[in-house]
């Protein structure tokens, strides 16, 4: 939870609580939605907390912003406003073979069939699969969707639904951005399509309203599990996905404008303003933002990594060569080079620009001098080799390269990460001084609403963001070399992984 000067966009205050990742069986990845809106509330009262040592009064805080990890699934009661299985986080894997039972029911097994209403192609990736397997795995849900108790939505929906009245009348809404990536919505019309949610089976019902990322959808309420109520009657009036959050928190307002942000995974979305690109190279087309309600909708083109901080702590909490991710940074600092290993963390597929379910994560090019130093730098080189994939799609699609690229989000505090992906795109890379560019952009759309209007989204008027800038430093040669033998590296990684998986988790 963060809270920032309307005028000055400067951070006043914070708090954050890692949330904890369950894995059942081997690619299922959860979270406890109960946990998710505990840690929301620990933060406020935190921040709340820290804001009164600081002579803030937090009556001045005028407005809410709501972001999130999008495609994150999630199924609750509206009667008892419990929820009706763990949320199956964006990640997971267990819907590969409901993809793959799909894809027969569509003519020559295009994974593309709906991409010119949705910008999607088929993937474990988007909510609507995951739902799918809710409805098909899970008793307790499909009695919920008979009896007509059940509510569907993506973890801003679940979090808004109960912070504005819950069981008590509670606002059952998803914003624009956030809807765009369920596969479900037409991001023409912007509504739910009928024909989509007939192909995958979803009552139309449990779904959520749309509306734009940045309206009143209603005030907060007290929590009754916690005795502060520190943001009562605090208007919630921002939305958007994560990703598209930070292009907002970038000032990507733009036609052509684009960012990078590094966190779990990694995302560059590219402004095309008020038309739809369709991209030949892999990426998808999505909602970048629609600031208001008679406001017009903008679109970008995005390039998903699955994998980036991810593998960080993956090497800390998995292998644990390391205790925390500043001594993986350190560890790969100490040798400046993979000595020819190459490391391609594909534990949920390939996302952007392949698409491909089957690869598995695999390090090659070992030798006997092979340390965990040269396993740290690739791990941070192939967060690095991913962009530049992505990138590469993006310049083919956009036909204008980016000169520069400007990035945010937890990884860019790793100074050797950053350096090593402006060798590895041969641009510069820029960084702002605050990296928190994701909680900036929902302060921004709240900040902004109508009835609200103490953040102006005016170019004039914006702040200018101080940066920190990465220049090349290695010759576009050795780049290219480096990068030829990752591609070589990704194509052994593919095709690994059948979903021909038993009950048990254990492959055949």
């Amino acid at each position: 939870f963060q809270v920032f000067n309307a005028e000055t966009a400067e951070l006043l205050s914070h708090h954050q609580v890692e949330i904890k990742q369950e894995f059942p069986r081997e690619g299922w990845v959860e979270q406890d939605p109960k946990e998710i809106l505990n840690s929301v509330h620990e933060c406020v009262e935190k921040t709340c907390e820290k804001m009164k040592q600081l002579n803030i009064n937090i009556a001045n805080i005028r407005a809410i912003g709501v972001t999130n990890q999008r495609e994150t699934t999630v199924v609750w009661d509206k009667t008892t406003g419990e929820p009706l299985y763990n949320a199956i986080v964006w990640l997971d894997l267990r819907t590969q073979s409901t993809v793959e039972h799909l894809l027969k029911r569509i003519p020559g097994k295009n994974k593309t069939f709906s991409k010119f209403k949705t910008g999607l192609p088929l993937s474990t990736y988007f909510s609507a699969v995951k739902l799918r397997w809710l409805l098909d795995n899970v008793e307790e849900i499909r009695k919920a969707v008979e009896d007509q108790r059940a509510m569907f939505g993506t973890i801003d929906s679940w979090l808004i639904w109960v912070c504005i009245c819950g069981t008590n009348g509670g606002i059952h809404c998803t914003d624009v951005t956030n809807a765009s990536r369920t596969m479900l919505f037409n991001i023409h019309s912007l509504e739910w399509d009928p024909d989509l949610c007939k192909f995958f089976g979803i009552p139309m019902e449990i779904l959520p309203s749309v509306r734009s990322s940045s309206e009143i959808y209603g005030l907060m309420k007290i929590c009754p599990s916690r005795e502060s109520g520190a943001l009562t009657g605090v208007p919630i009036s921002g939305c958007l996905g994560d990703q598209h959050a930070a292009l907002v928190g970038q000032m990507c307002f733009q036609d052509g404008q684009a960012k990078n942000t590094y966190g779990t995974g990694c995302f560059l979305l590219c402004n095309t303003g008020q038309k739809t690109v369709f991209s030949e190279h892999g990426l998808i087309t999505t909602i970048a933002y629609k600031m208001g309600k008679d406001k017009p909708v903008f679109y970008a083109l995005e390039g998903s990594v699955a994998i980036a901080g991810a593998v960080v702590r993956w090497l800390r909490d998995n292998l644990g060569i390391a205790k925390t991710s500043q001594e993986v940074e350190k560890l790969a600092a100490d040798v400046g080079t993979s000595y020819g290993c190459y490391f391609v963390p594909a534990f949920s597929g390939l996302y952007a620009p392949y698409w491909e379910p089957s690869a598995r994560g695999i390090i090659c090019g070992l030798t006997q001098f092979t340390n965990k130093n040269h396993i740290a730098f690739a791990a941070l080189e192939a967060v690095c080799f991913q962009t530049r994939e992505i990138l590469d799609a993006m310049n083919k699609d956009c036909g204008i390269p980016l000169n520069q690229l400007q990035v945010d989000g937890g990884m860019t505090n790793n100074k050797i990460l950053m350096q090593l992906q402006s060798d590895i795109l041969c641009i510069p890379v820029v960084k702002p001084s605050m990296p928190e560019t994701t909680a900036l952009g929902a302060a921004m759309a709240a900040g902004a609403a109508e009835g609200v209007g103490v953040w102006s989204l005016n170019p004039g008027d914006l702040t200018a963001v101080t940066c920190e800038r990465f220049e090349p430093q290695i010759n576009p040669e050795e780049s290219e070399y480096r990068y030829a033998r990752w591609k070589k590296a990704v194509m052994k990684s593919m095709g690994w992984e059948t979903a021909d998986v038993p009950s048990n988790g254990k492959p055949k």
